[in-house]
């Protein structure tokens, strides 16, 4: 198979990307992904997209299989929390549970999204939370069904040098929330002061003859239970 020059996107989110912002997305799917600095902690991954866009090719819903054509918007994948779930103990003493924290999470979104009686019809069905993210997939309740999102991240410099995004569901604060039904007025206003964190940049002096440069890191844990 020959390269691919049509299916590449850009740097800086790209065009067939979404970047953080206002967006009104539909879910494609949910995935659980381990979290690699701590053992048995997850970030619930939120597949995304933008509604159709005319004129326009996405990436390949799957690249090992043409015949199932592009995606019609810009996708995305989005944590349903800046931090991971996971068990442990806050500051303050308050007791957290891993699976408790994602439950409670799917809980709010299938209200949102209309089918919060399939979720409870869900009790005692599932003996892990592995199990129930599985199920909540194979119902796909949630296809096709936009909303609108909020969408926070942070910066960092991806393999080819280009800034791309770790993306996550902004923060509620007073009153408005990381998502929630279109025209509502219930979302939060993305403000890039609150919402994107920027890659850091590290003046470095000279390293005997070479020319003064620049550096970037990435900084922050994604884990918390403050």
């Amino acid at each position: 198979m020959g390269l691919s020059t049509t299916d590449l996107g850009t740097g800086s989110g790209g065009v067939k990307t979404i970047a953080p912002g206002n967006h009104v997305l539909k879910i494609n799917s949910l995935v659980l992904e381990d979290f690699r600095f701590l053992d048995n902690a997850y970030h619930l991954i939120l597949n995304v997209e933008t509604e159709p866009i005319a004129g326009f090719e996405g990436f390949m819903i799957d690249k090992d299989d043409e015949s199932k054509g592009h995606y019609e918007g810009q996708i995305g994948r989005v944590k349903a929390s800046q931090y991971a779930f996971a068990d442990g103990e806050t500051k303050s003493g308050i007791k957290i549970q891993r699976d408790r924290s994602i439950l409670i999470f799917l809980q709010n979104l299938s209200k949102t999204l209309g089918f919060n009686e399939w979720f409870v019809g869900e009790n005692d069905k599932h003996s892990t939370i592995e199990d129930f993210v599985n199920a909540f997939n194979k119902a796909g309740l949630f296809q096709d069904k936009y909303l609108e999102f909020c969408v926070a991240g942070k910066e960092y410099l991806n393999k080819s040098g280009y800034i791309n995004y770790d993306m996550y569901l902004a923060k509620a604060e007073k009153g408005k929330y990381s998502y929630g039904e279109i025209e509502q007025g219930k979302v939060l206003v993305y403000d890039e002061a609150k919402h994107l964190k920027k890659l850091e940049v590290t003046e470095v002096k000279k390293f005997g003859d070479d020319d003064d440069f620049s550096t970037t890191t990435k900084s922050s844990s994604d884990f918390n239970l403050d």
